[in-house]
């Protein structure tokens, strides 16, 4: 069966009609004709009953165009979401970020993103960098934003920020006073520390490492704010991503000043795959915002 055979049938059952409905679908009569007659041989069975210059559709007929009149509806929805995914001022941006990024990059980017392009939707999915990483991969996402990756040969990733890596206290700890400190200084202290399997994880135990000692880890977390919760609680202190315009009740934020304390953040994609005019508008938007913000 042809899917024009299906619309010659709905114009025919719809109009009552061989000559008028061929009028309408821009074609000869007869062309028409030996159409639904081709498609009733399809079938096995004949769809209308003829009766004069008008034809009626038979029972075999209304059965069949219950389901024609389904089937054009849901392919002309299809055909419509396509063109709403492919129009630039609309469609979809499916975007992965690390749990770190979820209080302050994504929420900042989309909000000025969407000053600009209303319409346009997102799909969010937040996981740890590995994860995101696999759905970039298997095109399950347009983009994400992590740590650079490694030994991701499809991956094309671009720098957009290097992220302080500060250390908070509670306000009674004898640093909280400080301005900075050397992290050497802090071999005793409990930490609150985040996962290895982070990205941010590993970063933060590669600063352990640099600084000559391995921290006495209490908690294990994955997201920042659970983090400095539990900083606040008193159970510990710990390095965590600077937060800006970030309030912290009951928490002291200080610089540390040896070793380097910072991560890069980036954008990745993949490189050869196509992308909708909504996602190329946010690809370039995002782009077009670090190189004017200097990475900061």
């Amino acid at each position: 069966m042809e899917w024009t055979q299906f619309q010659y049938f709905q114009a025919v059952a719809q109009l009552q009609h061989f000559t008028n409905a061929a009028e309408m679908l821009s074609i000869s009569q007869p062309a028409l004709s030996r159409s639904i007659a081709r498609l009733e041989e399809e079938l096995g069975v004949p769809l209308f009953e003829r009766q004069g210059r008008t034809v009626a559709l038979n029972s075999y007929g209304k059965i069949f165009l219950n389901r024609v009149n389904r089937a054009i509806q849901e392919i002309t929805l299809g055909q419509q979401e396509i063109q709403n995914l492919l129009d630039p001022f609309k469609g979809s941006v499916s975007l992965g970020f690390i749990h770190s990024q979820g209080s302050n990059l994504v929420p900042d980017l989309l909000g000025l993103f969407r000053q600009r392009f209303p319409e346009i939707q997102f799909m969010l999915y937040q996981n740890v960098t590995n994860q995101i990483l696999d759905q970039l991969e298997a095109g399950d996402i347009d983009f994400c934003f992590c740590s650079q990756p490694l030994s991701r040969e499809t991956i094309r990733w671009i720098r957009l920020l290097t992220e302080e890596i500060i250390l908070i206290v509670p306000k009674e700890h004898p640093f909280a006073q400080r301005s900075r400190v050397k992290l050497e200084e802090l071999s005793e202290e409990p930490f609150i520390a985040f996962k290895k399997e982070l990205s941010l994880g590993e970063v933060i135990y590669q600063i352990f490492k640099e600084a000559g000692f391995t921290p006495k880890v209490t908690f294990e977390g994955e997201e920042v704010g659970t983090v400095a919760g539990l900083v606040a609680a008193k159970l510990g202190i710990a390095l965590v991503p600077k937060i800006r315009n970030a309030v912290m009740e009951g928490i002291s934020q200080v610089h540390v000043s040896e070793p380097k304390c910072q991560r890069v953040i980036g954008m990745a994609w993949v490189e050869e795959r196509y992308l909708s005019p909504a996602a190329r508008h946010f690809k370039e938007f995002v782009l077009e915002h670090f190189l004017k913000s200097g990475g900061s």
